[in-house]
């Protein structure tokens, strides 16, 4: 009897001793109630509780998820869409996540559904189409300041796919599609217009090069020619030059001028020229010819 007595103490320590110590682990929080009242917050490792009069309430504090199952969401275009949502949370204070709401997860669900439904249903189509990080920004904020007085913090919206009907999802892939071929033809046009302006441009300044080719080309003639004239003139007055200095250093008579000027009268009467200048001094060029013929008769005789 005394044996049976001892062996229930024994068994008694060891369930008491095995229900005292409480294991939390390092992403968590404990919450010890003593008689059902919250007195303390235990830290991670090993602590010890009074079974029967304590007990200790887990919370993780890790960031978890939750996933927003799809609905039917109807647009202020009055277009039925499926949304689909994930929430990122973390709990900040295990005392009010714990005393504050009942199920944290199906509230949060709760509330992410209510609000996908006002912010899309105060969109249009095309907006929720086009606007999902928006979208994800006022609804993390909605559900942040909703669930502060619950201890929990929203730290992401994301949200998976908007699915509109599959009538208006045709309607949109042709209009894509027309604006697409639409972009297309633009560029087109524009790439040919470019190419005819280019090529306009590319003519003009052929011509502008070619008559600027001919200007050169013309003035180099010009001052060719002016420098050629110039070294004939140079040329015909060193010429002249050397005639009068050899008639000069000769001495001629006044009979031998008159004789050259006959034969040159000769030459010029022979050419075509149908007008003939004749020097100013004309008289005594005359007197020359004249004293000539007296001397061609006194020869005679």
């Amino acid at each position: 009897m005394e044996f049976l007595i001892y062996l229930l103490i024994i068994m008694f320590a060891v369930i008491f001793s095995a229900n005292s110590i409480k294991i939390v682990r390092q992403y968590e929080k404990g919450i010890i109630e003593t008689l059902g009242k919250y007195t303390a917050i235990r830290e991670p490792g090993a602590n010890i509780i009074i079974p029967i009069f304590q007990r200790m309430l887990k919370v993780d504090m890790r960031e978890r998820v939750i996933d927003v199952p799809p609905q039917s969401v109807i647009t202020k275009d009055n277009v039925s869409v499926i949304v689909d949502a994930i929430i990122y949370f973390q709990v900040t204070d295990p005392i009010r996540v714990i005393y504050n709401i009942e199920d944290f997860a199906i509230a949060a669900l709760k509330l992410a559904q209510t609000n996908l439904r006002n912010l899309i249903g105060d969109m249009e189509l095309d907006n929720t189409l086009t606007s999902r990080e928006k979208i994800n920004t006022q609804l993390r904020t909605v559900m942040d300041d909703a669930t502060d007085k619950w201890g929990v913090k929203v730290t992401r919206v994301e949200i998976q796919k908007i699915d509109p009907p599959k009538d208006i999802t045709n309607a949109m892939s042709k209009q894509m599609k027309a604006e697409r071929e639409k972009r297309a033809n633009i560029l087109e046009a524009e790439g040919l217009r470019q190419a005819a302006i280019l090529k306009a441009e590319g003519a003009k300044q052929s011509v502008i090069l070619n008559a600027e080719a001919i200007k050169e080309k013309q003035i180099l003639e010009a001052i060719g020619k002016s420098e050629a004239l110039k070294n004939i003139a140079s040329a015909e007055k060193y010429k002249i030059e050397i005639i009068y200095n050899a008639i000069k250093n000769s001495h001629p008579t006044t009979e031998l001028i008159a004789i050259k000027y006959l034969e040159s009268l000769n030459s010029i009467a022979n050419g075509q020229a149908t007008k003939i200048f004749l020097p100013l001094d004309i008289n005594g060029v005359m007197s020359s010819i004249g004293g000539i013929s007296e001397l061609f008769k006194k020869t005679q005789k």
